[in-house]
């Protein structure tokens, strides 16, 4: 079994589940942190399958984790927990940003 590739398959459903609910359960300021949030996990979801793809297994991993961060935070807050989860959401940013680095230093490699 390919856990980085079941995660990343698992954080794209995960994501089409978010963005939907957002576009038609949620409403206000809840729907937006559900659909920017699904978006940016659902974006990673498939980045970290071509970084599986690639044998890029440390981006990979940035992506799902970074991507369940990101995302997670927001959904929470979506669910009406504390607005300080915010302040948790760029960490997973960060964490996408070093993965999209880390795999444009092994383009570099190749």
């Amino acid at each position: 079994m390919n856990l980085l590739l079941l995660l990343a398959a698992l954080s794209g459903a995960i994501a089409v589940g978010a963005g939907a609910f957002g576009a038609h359960g949620a409403s206000g300021e809840a729907a937006e942190w559900l659909k920017t949030g699904g978006h940016y996990q659902l974006i990673h979801a498939v980045a970290a399958m071509l970084a599986v793809q690639m044998s890029a297994r440390g981006p990979g991993w940035l992506f799902v984790i970074g991507g369940a961060i990101f995302a997670g935070a927001l959904y929470l807050m979506a669910l009406g927990l504390p607005r300080w989860l915010g302040a948790v959401a760029p960490i997973g940013g960060l964490l996408l940003i070093a993965g999209w680095l880390w795999l444009a230093w092994r383009a570099i490699r190749i």
